[in-house]
């Protein structure tokens, strides 16, 4: 790093060890309380939220939850002082239920933090995150229509509140298919206690959330899923962590296709608008694997961007679009049932041919949570090194970190 960012390092350490000596502190704490508390809690609310209930027409159901953050950032090989970030990350109200028949379901969800609302450049915030209406045809089969997650990659389609680190991996963030506004159609063919198979699929507008007109072309996903070893407890595909101690291995497959046609977003359904439309075409391939405290998830993703013309005036814009492959494997195992490590490997590699518009991404971290209602109360802490490279061939892309150190501590509460 050389003499200078050596000598800065040693003089910004003292805050380093305050917010190492303070999590741990904290961490003590809390784990003295869950030791003390067991497992009581001062409200009667169940895990489910507070539900408002009249006769056979109507039924709500209100949760709400809330993710506090502390994070520290320091770019190693550069001169800058290092980063705080002190924020309300998630701020979340939700609300599910059924009116008139218990067949016709709706779900919405809003958020309320700054960080929370998809502000760029200049945009209006994006309060609403799903406003969607449910018909239930049998049990194998239901459809929606409004704005939801599509079907796209595992680690985005769970909630955030189900998360073992305190955010998703840059692979998502670089490839993700994120929220969109359509109809939406789910199968269950096979069903059994020995194998499950379930079909997912999309035909949206392909620009995000908040748009109002697709000039363009739409966009069309499809997933299948396959769970060669039976169903998960509660669900616990699509939670992280074994915290249900699955006393069998469970396994989910899954694999995700998505068209996004003439697209002006430089993400699909999210990114910077951009000056001309581009079709997208992003595959995903993804699995979970469960046993007795331990867990394993990892992602493959694949993007490719076509349909333009280069014109001499959009052709940095056109050449930074997120495409190439991308990454993340996380490994993780419970202790004492209220204790969990974490291990996360993640990149992203560009296209080749657009080394010197793209950064390679590699991620490596390590994560412990402490659980004391699962994952609606717990609080986390995460260690990271980041790695950014490229040419330093275009003046844009030469004001980046090479190599930054990340340090957080987030806490989350919710019913």
């Amino acid at each position: 790093m050389g003499i200078f960012a050596a000598s800065k390092l040693v003089s910004f350490r003292p805050l380093f060890l305050l917010i190492i000596c303070s999590t741990a502190s904290v961490l003590w704490t809390m784990n003295a309380f869950a030791q003390v508390e067991s497992d009581e809690r001062p409200l009667n609310v169940s895990q489910d939220g507070i539900g408002f209930h009249k006769d056979s027409v109507f039924h709500l159901n209100l949760r709400f939850r809330l993710q506090n953050r502390f994070g520290y950032y320091e770019r190693m090989d550069t001169e800058d002082r290092p980063g705080v970030e002190a924020v309300v990350r998630r701020l979340r109200l939700r609300l599910d239920g059924y009116v008139l028949h218990p067949r016709i379901g709706y779900y919405i969800q809003l958020s309320f933090s700054r960080a929370d609302q998809d502000l760029l450049n200049g945009q209006v915030a994006q309060v609403i995150r799903d406003a969607m209406v449910y018909y239930t045809v049998n049990k194998k089969f239901y459809v929606g229509f409004g704005q939801s997650k599509l079907p796209g990659n595992r680690e985005r389609v769970i909630s955030s509140g189900n998360l073992q680190l305190p955010d998703r991996s840059v692979a998502n963030q670089a490839f993700t298919l994120d929220r969109d506004f359509g109809f939406f159609l789910y199968y269950t063919p096979i069903n059994l206690p020995n194998q499950v198979l379930r079909l997912k699929s999309a035909l949206t507008s392909g620009e995000g959330r908040g748009q109002n007109i697709t000039p363009y072309g739409l966009s069309y996903t499809g997933r299948v899923e396959w769970l060669p070893m039976g169903a998960f407890k509660n669900l616990g595909d699509y939670t992280e962590g074994d915290l249900e101690f699955e006393s069998t291995p469970k396994l989910s497959i899954a694999y995700t296709y998505n068209l996004n046609d003439g697209t002006l977003r430089s993400g699909g359904q999210l990114g910077s608008v951009l000056p001309v439309p581009v079709d997208m075409t992003t595959q995903v391939a993804d699995f979970m694997f469960k046993y007795n405290g331990w867990g394993v998830m990892g992602e493959w993703f694949h993007r490719r961007v076509s349909g333009f013309r280069y014109d001499g005036f959009n052709d940095l814009v056109i050449n930074r679009i997120a495409r190439g492959t991308g990454f993340n494997l996380q490994v993780s195992k419970i202790l004492h049932r209220r204790h969990e490590l974490v291990v996360r490997y993640a990149g992203v590699t560009p296209q080749k041919g657009f080394e010197a518009f793209q950064y390679q991404l590699r991620t490596r971290g390590l994560g412990y949570n402490l659980y004391l209602n699962k994952h609606r109360v717990k609080l986390q802490y995460y260690l990271g090194f980041d790695d950014r490279t490229h040419p330093r061939i275009v003046p844009a892309l030469q004001h980046e970190y090479r190599n930054r150190l990340v340090s957080m501590i987030q806490a989350e509460l919710g019913i």
